[in-house]
Parts: C-alpha cells; structure tokens; sequence
C-alpha cells in the first residue's frame, strides 16, 4: 500500500459520522479499488486494491488511516488535542526508480489540533518519524467539509498543505551519489523543504444504513525542492491525481 492508497482511505474517511459519546467500538470498515501513482513524483499509474476503515472508542480514542492511532486528550467546545502514533510510506525502488536505492516507511509521533464547526472540520498537524529511513518532520494544515446532497447522497471536499522539511526532502527525493551511478540521473541534494498543496473530494450514496458505495478523486501538486527533484523534474510529474471507489460498512 502507498501514500496515495493511504490519501485515499483518508478521503472515504469523511463518508463516516462524527464520533458519539458513548465509550464502545464503533466505525465502519471497507474495500475498494484505487488507481494512483507508484510512488510519490511519479508520472506512471496502477490500480491497486486496498482497505479503508475508521474505528472510534467513545470520543477517546480513533484509529484510521488519516489519523494513525489518535489520542483526544483534551476535548473543549469543539477544539480537540490529540497525541497520535501514526505512519509515512517511503520509496519503492520501481519503475522509473528501479534502480534507486529503496526508502523504508516507518512508524510517526506527532500531535494533532482539530476545530468542528457544523460541516466543516479544521485540522493542523506535526509528526516525525520514529522508525524506517525517512527523517525530518512534517507539517499539515487540512479542511474537510461535508453535507448532503439528498437523503441518500453525501458530498464531501478536503483541501489541504503539507510541508516537509530539508530532511525529510531529502529522504523522499534525493539522489544519491550510488542512486546516480547506477541509474544515470544527477546527484541531486534539496538545500531546503517543499510544499505539497491538495485537494480531494468524495461523493457518497446510503445504500442502506449500513451499507455505502463512494467515489472519491483527488489531486495534489509538488513544490520547491521536491519539484526541482530529478525524481519529479525528470522522470516524473510536479501533479498527482488519485480516483477510485469503495463499498463501506458502517456498525
């Protein structure tokens, strides 16, 4: 599973409705089908199956793929402070890249302030990683709304900004002395972080109350020293498009 399965699991996770206040399990769980790049930077696409799922104990605890594992320690007037253990995919070595050297994903800290306010929901976000060969540390700044279109169908829209610093550019697209001799690209050394800027929307229909079937699309758009990359300049595209859809079951 890459980053842009994980990006899509993320927009199906606005289908579900906002957590209760009751302490027990409760979410939905689901499949689908996903057509995104190989890797992030890449202009070649598959179509990939993949899970999506948000679970929430009470208003305690959440687990999906937007959040990681995710901790509301302080909840007030609809602002939330939430701990999270979360993950970041790293670099397949394939396609265009084969000859790369592979970057491992790995487990995150971070910490998470949310804002609700009727349909929409405002978030920023730090995390770094703990494990896996990326370094460095992230940023976030994300918007999601969602209303309904009839009794059945629900429209959602998420934009969002991502910034990534030297370190964590550098992991993502260096190119490395090794990276260069064997695959022919120019060294390549980001002196500085990148922006990612996004926007992904789903349209979902109520087949019954537990049952839904959703689309999803979504594109981002790579800046600075990830788009100077020979990773992305080069070989791949600055624009990274998403699309798919998925059956969910909500309990």
């Amino acid at each position: 599973m890459n980053q842009y399965i994980w990006w899509s699991a993320t927009i199906v996770s606005l289908a579900v409705s906002p957590l209760s206040g009751a302490n027990s399990w409760e979410g939905s769980i689901g499949a689908g089908a996903v057509y995104a790049p190989d890797y992030l930077g890449s202009d070649d696409y598959d179509t990939k199956l993949w899970p999506s799922f948000q679970l929430s104990y009470g208003e305690i605890v959440t687990i999906s793929p937007r959040s990681g594992i995710e901790w509301h320690a302080i909840r007030n007037s609809g602002w939330t402070v939430s701990p999270f253990v979360g993950y970041t995919f790293g670099r397949d070595n394939k396609g265009d890249i084969s000859a790369f050297e592979e970057v491992d994903g790995g487990a995150t800290l971070g910490v998470r302030v949310g804002y609700a306010q009727r349909e929409w929901h405002y978030s920023v976000a730090a995390s770094t990683p703990i494990t896996g060969d990326v370094d460095g540390a992230e940023f976030e700044a994300a918007a999601a709304w969602r209303t309904p279109l009839s009794e059945r169908l629900f429209f959602s829209l998420s934009p969002s900004i991502h910034y990534s610093n030297e370190k964590w550019t550098e992991s993502m697209f260096g190119v490395s002395a090794q990276d260069s001799l064997r695959s022919g690209i120019a060294p390549y050394n980001p002196d500085g972080g990148y922006w990612r800027l996004g926007l992904g929307s789903s349209l979902t229909y109520a087949l019954t109350p537990e049952w839904s079937a959703t689309g999803f699309v979504g594109t981002s758009y790579l800046t600075g020293n990830a788009a100077d990359s020979p990773i992305v300049d080069d070989l791949g595209s600055n624009w990274q498009t998403v699309t798919g859809v998925s059956l969910n079951y909500r309990f």
